[in-house]
Parts: C-alpha cells; structure tokens; sequence
C-alpha cells in the first residue's frame, strides 16, 4: 500500500497528506517521470558499452540550489504516469539491451516503484535495479526496498548540517546519510561483477566536488574510509557547473578548478581509497545533464 496519504519517505518527515496537496519534495501521489533513456555517462561499470536504462523521475525531496537537473527537481517538469506504465517502461528499458534498470531521484515514490517493480518481474524483468539518490534517506524507507533493489547509486554530499542547509535547506542530513548507507550495504553486500565487468550488486558511493569546498570534500572522504571502508566503490565526480540558483551564491559561480581536483586526488591516495573513479576535468560539464523529453513515457 502506498504511504502517501501522511508522507514520512524521507528525513523530512514532513507529514503532508500528498492525496490531497503536494509534498515539500514537489510531489503528490501520482507517478512522475520526466526522462526514460538509455544513459552512457554512469561509471563505466554502470553504463558499459550498453548503457543504463534510467528512468529519470520528477520532483527531489533534497532542494539543491545547484541542482544540475533543476528543470525537474525543482520546477517539476514530466509527465505523469500509472504504476502499470511504470512497470511496461521497465520491461521496454529490458528490451532494448541496457545493463540495469536506473531509478533517478526515486524516493518520493518508494512505495509506487515497489508496486511497479512486482508487475515487470512477474512479465520477465530481470536485469539490475539501480537506486540512484541524492543520500537523504531515512533507514525505514531503505528497508522497504530490500529484494527489489540490486545497486545503490547514493550521493554523499555534504559533512556538515551547515553546509547541508545551506545549500539543500535541511538540517539533519548528516545523521541520515551515514545510516542510510550503511542499511544500502546491509541489504547488497560487497561489489559484484559480472564477466563484462559490470556491476550486479553492490553500493557506489557519489560524491560531488563543490568550488570553494575542498574541505567538505576531504571530510566526506574520511567519513567513507572511517564508516565503510572497502565495502563500496568511491565516486568522486568534477562535472559541477553553476546551474540552478547557484548564481545567488558567489562561492557556487565556477566550475572547480585544477588545482582543487588535484588536491582532492591526493587526499584520496593519502587516504588510500582506491576502490572507484575520479572524474577528469572537461569543457563541456553541461553535456552530462540529459535532454528532458516524454517521448518515452
């Protein structure tokens, strides 16, 4: 049964009846889905040659200011869509050869998913499913998808509360995201391959370098190594651009520069992480947002 009606999915807790208004997260109870496509700029074991068959959901109960999917997080854009279609989309992602099933930005609707993810399975889905979050998750909710989630894709964002609300306008998300991921872990164990060197279980941990933020960055590392080690891979990605709102914040208004991606790189071998990626700087970060479209869904 969908808990919508007294929402508590996430740490937000924000116990809006989502039946009848919408939640903070920018969702009501209906499905919303705002890209069905077949993705190649995941980590390589993710993507491979084939391609990641996401499925880009509207609406984030994490309001990121510098929200490279802005168009959807925040302003909503998509389509809504039955749990049925959900389930038909799976199938149809399957048909055309992806490595898994990548559920972005899922969590405002765990319990539609759930239902969805029972009817494709029951019509022959049986390729990896991706959770793809932002790592602001409350342990229950995790819980409820154990059996139905295969990878868990969460980001690690932020070391403090300060930065955390500065930036995503919540308070507790350093007490949720340690916990969270180590309830990912619990449920998928250690990283799993198959013989195309492509992940089957297992946790990847994102993080995401912020201009001007180099010490939050060294921070989140040594939480990683302290809390969970070897049970994951690491990703550290530079792909930031100023998106979003970002302009309203001066430290937010450039892309990261050379000099902090290196002084990132060495504090991961000074840390000895070495299970993971680290992404090189580019031109063109802008090329990672996907083109939003409903021609699929």
């Amino acid at each position: 049964m969908c808990e919508y009606s007294n929402c508590k999915l996430c740490p937000r807790e924000c116990g809006i009846d989502r039946t009848k208004k919408i939640g903070v997260c920018g969702a009501n109870d209906k499905l919303k889905v705002a890209l069905v496509s077949t993705h190649n700029f995941e980590e390589p074991c993710i993507s491979g040659k084939n391609g990641s068959g996401t499925v880009f959901f509207s609406n984030c109960n994490l309001r990121c200011v510098y929200c490279q999917n802005f168009k959807i997080s925040r302003d909503g854009y998509g389509k809504e869509i039955t749990v049925e279609r959900l389930a038909q989309i799976f199938i149809e992602q399957q048909e055309r050869g992806v490595n898994n099933i990548n559920l972005v930005t899922p969590t405002m609707y765990v319990d539609s998913i759930i239902e969805a993810i029972k009817i494709a399975r029951k019509n022959g889905l049986n390729i990896p499913i991706v959770y793809n979050s932002s790592g602001y998750e409350k342990v229950e909710t995790i819980k409820k998808l154990k059996g139905y989630i295969d990878i868990y894709l969460p980001d690690y964002k932020y070391a403090t509360d300060r930065l955390a609300f500065k930036y995503s306008g919540v308070k507790n998300y350093t007490s949720s995201v340690v916990p969270a991921i180590s309830e990912m872990i619990n449920q998928v164990g250690l990283p799993k391959f198959n013989d195309e060197g492509i992940m089957t279980k297992g946790v990847i941990i994102r993080h995401m370098i912020l201009p001007n933020n180099v010490l939050n960055s060294k921070m989140v590392l040594k939480d990683i190594k302290k809390n969970f080690a070897s049970k994951t891979l690491v990703s550290v990605m530079a792909q930031y651009f100023p998106s979003g709102n970002a302009n309203k914040y001066k430290e937010l208004c450039r892309k990261i520069n050379k000099e902090e991606l290196n002084e990132i790189e060495k504090y991961l071998q000074e840390l000895d992480i070495e299970n993971g990626y680290i992404q090189e700087l580019g031109e063109h970060e802008e090329e990672y947002v996907p083109n939003f479209d409903l021609s699929n869904t």
